[in-house]
This record gives structure tokens, sequence and C-alpha cells, in this order.
């Protein structure tokens, strides 16, 4: 056997291993078809497969895939055109189907992607297209993840990246967003200062209140004081007559009433006579013990009653 024939027989051998022998990396998927009908789907590890009748038709990864979507033009409920991107989220879970399901599972993905955008931003007028972008999402996911069932993927989420509104509606939005602020703030400001006035009228009212309360304490403190000041002024007066009693009716004490008697009588005459020009004489000048017994007499009778208990 010559040099050629090894050769050959060397080559045929080394493609014949590598039409056998496959190494799967992990997360992927190979589908086999033996004479152009499936067969086979390898999956992770080292697989062997019959050379020259099995082929390795597809390779699908199993791992999740984010495709972007292009920006497209939607119109809203109201007749609005506003432009919306997205990204959607999906794996192949059947390689089978995914291979023979669609000719190419992206392109439809994409397609059905947008054309659930454009039919549920018509539902919906502008305002609200900012609001539920959760709806929309879900109502997207739930589509999609619909049609493609048959394809063997499975649709995991969808997301809004932006919405894009024509440069006339945005300074509309921002003339009306700028109007509720300055409503709000007007608000805000009317509420603090109505605040502002019940906090002082209440203060005003605590401080009537308290001021009013200390009048009549003092007041009553005031009272109180005069009429403990009127006891004690009685309580002194009355123990001043009983002690001038007590004085009196002691040894002496008569004959300092009748000097007592006379000096203020002469007193009070002397006085008469320097404030008036008029005298008023009485019957008997001359005769001042008279006058002092007669007194005395008077004083006698006036001590034989009974005196009422003095408090």
């Amino acid at each position: 056997m010559d040099i050629f024939a090894i050769g050959a027989l060397v080559f045929f051998a080394f493609i014949a291993v590598m039409k056998t022998v496959y190494i799967v990396p992990q997360q992927n998927a190979y589908v086999v078809e033996r004479l152009g009908r499936y067969h086979a789907t390898l999956e992770a590890g080292i697989r062997f497969i019959f050379p020259f009748f099995d082929k390795v038709r597809y390779k699908h990864t199993l791992k999740e895939i984010v495709l972007d979507i292009e920006e497209q033009v939607c119109i809203t409920r109201d007749n609005v055109q506003v432009g919306i991107d997205g990204v959607i989220f999906f794996r192949v879970v059947d390689p089978k189907s995914a291979s023979y399901g669609i000719t190419s599972f992206v392109p439809g993905i994409v397609q059905l992607a947008q054309t659930t955008l454009r039919s549920e931003i018509g539902k919906i007028d502008l305002d609200t297209t900012f609001e539920e972008r959760t709806k929309i999402n879900n109502a997207i996911v739930e589509a999609v993840d619909l049609a493609t069932d048959a394809w063997g993927v499975k649709v995991l989420r969808y997301e809004i990246k932006s919405i894009t509104p024509p440069r006339d509606v945005l300074e509309a939005m921002e003339k009306q967003m700028r109007a509720e602020r300055e409503k709000r703030a007007q608000v805000l400001e009317s509420q603090g200062d109505r605040d502002a006035r019940i906090n002082r009228a209440d203060g005003q009212k605590q401080e009537v209140v308290k001021y009013s309360e200390a009048e009549k304490l003092k007041k009553i403190n005031e009272a109180q004081g005069q009429a403990e000041a009127i006891l004690a002024i009685a309580s002194a007066t009355a123990e001043g007559l009983k002690q001038i009693g007590d004085a009196i009716a002691g040894k002496g004490g008569h004959d300092a009433v009748q000097l007592r008697v006379a000096e203020e009588y002469i007193k009070e005459f002397g006085k008469l006579a320097k404030e008036s020009n008029t005298l008023i004489i009485p019957a008997s000048t001359s005769d001042l013990s008279g006058m002092i017994a007669t007194a005395m007499s008077v004083f006698d009778k006036t001590k034989g009653k009974k005196q009422p208990d003095c408090v």
C-alpha cells in the first residue's frame, strides 16, 4: 500500500471522527437530522452520531435572549402619534419546535411585539399611556407568548424603554405640568397662611384666657387680703377696747378716765376757738369740774348697761 492510499485512509478516518463526535456546550442544544428527517436533539456534553447519515442541522442556545425592539410610531385613542421602543426577553424551551415550527423565530417575535404594541396603544389615551406601562407590558407578553408557544419559545417579559410624543404635545404637556405645579404651590401657600392665622388666633385666645385667669386670682387674693386686714383691725380694736375696759375697771381707772376726758375737752375746745369766729359757750364755763362730773355720770350709766360681746 503506497503512501497516498495511507494518507487518504487517514484523512477519511479523521473526517469520519469529526462527523461522529460532537461536544455540545452547556446551555446549548443541537438538532440532528438523519437522511433529511429529524432524528434527535443533542444536549450538553460529548455526543456521538452516525457519520454521513446524521447531520447537525440546527444549533440553539437555551439561555435567555434579550432583543431590542426598534422604535415605531403608534397612534393613541385620542389620535396622537407617539414613538415607542422596547426590549423583549425570551428563551428557547423546545429546540425541535424552534427548528421546524417557523423559519426564523426572532423576526417573528419582533413583528408580533410591534403589532401587539400598536394595538394596545390604540386602546388608551396619551395621558394614560405613561401611567399604564405595566399593563401594556403584560398584554404584550401574554399575546406574544401565546403565539410563540408553537415555536418552542417562551417569552418571559417585555419592557417599554421610552415613549416620545411629538414636540407640540410635549410643549403642551410641559405647560400643563407647570400649571399643575403652580396650582399646588398656591394651594400649599394658602394652607400654610391659613394654618398660621389659626395658630396666631389660638395663641391670642390662650393669652386672653391666661390673662383673665391671672386677673381673677389677683382680685381673689386682694379680696382675701383686705378681708384678713379688716378682721385683723377689728380683732385689734376689740382687744384694745377690752384692755381699756380692764384698765378702767382696775384701781385708779376711774380717775384716769376723768383726767383723759378733761384733757380731750380742753383740747377740742381750744381747736374750736382757733378754727371759728363763733363760739358756743357752755352754760357755766367756770364750773369745769361740774362738766367733768356730768360726763363721768354718763360714762358710769353707760358702763352699768350690758355691753355686747366684741368679735
